[in-house]
């Protein structure tokens, strides 16, 4: 099992991210440390489209991609755009508890009158898409996500570090995900 590591110090960074932009990220956000500026980004944040967490980043740090759960399966090509053209050498996938994308099932009626009410969809268009793309975007368990989804991330992108963190919605903080075990 992949163990949060908490971030209230420089010391708490892990060694396999000191000198990288996972801790200056680490530093900004937890750490609330002065913003150097930047005409080019960093890294590639990958994170879930949840309203609830906002990063505390200089401009121009990064380039960020909002997805339900995290989830960059659909959005490589942006990934690659970032890596080939932006020439970021690092991805922080940022995973958070509490998340929408988790027992999406769970939530089904209420996502099929929601299109309804909100989108005006009808009742058999609403329960086909829901149908077609809940499959898709259910995670288990965010954790447990995060560390498949920065595995496989990890073998597209053998050249690039990927780093598992996890947002806590109660603390506003970023854990390192320590992974070396798995």
């Amino acid at each position: 099992m992949a163990r949060l590591v908490k971030v209230l110090s420089k010391e708490d960074i892990l060694p396999k991210y000191r000198g990288t932009a996972i801790e200056k990220l680490l530093e900004y956000h937890n750490l609330r440390m002065p913003f150097d500026r930047y005409d080019n980004a960093e890294l590639l944040v990958g994170m879930c489209m949840d309203n609830r967490k906002q990063l505390t980043i200089p401009s121009n740090f990064a380039y960020i991609l909002r997805t339900g759960g995290g989830n960059l399966r659909y959005s490589e090509f942006k990934v690659s755009y970032a890596v080939a053209v932006g020439g970021v050498k690092t991805i922080a996938l940022i995973g958070h508890d509490n998340c929408g994308m988790v027992n999406l099932q769970g939530k089904k009626e209420k996502f099929i009158e929601g299109l309804m009410e909100n989108a005006g969809w009808t009742r058999s268009q609403a329960e086909e898409h829901f149908r077609s793309f809940a499959p898709v975007f259910e995670i288990e368990n965010e954790i447990n996500f995060l560390v498949s989804e920065t595995k496989r991330l990890r073998e597209k992108y053998p050249k690039v570090l990927i780093a598992p963190l996890f947002y806590k919605i109660d603390d506003n903080l970023l854990y390192q995900v320590d992974d070396d075990s798995l």
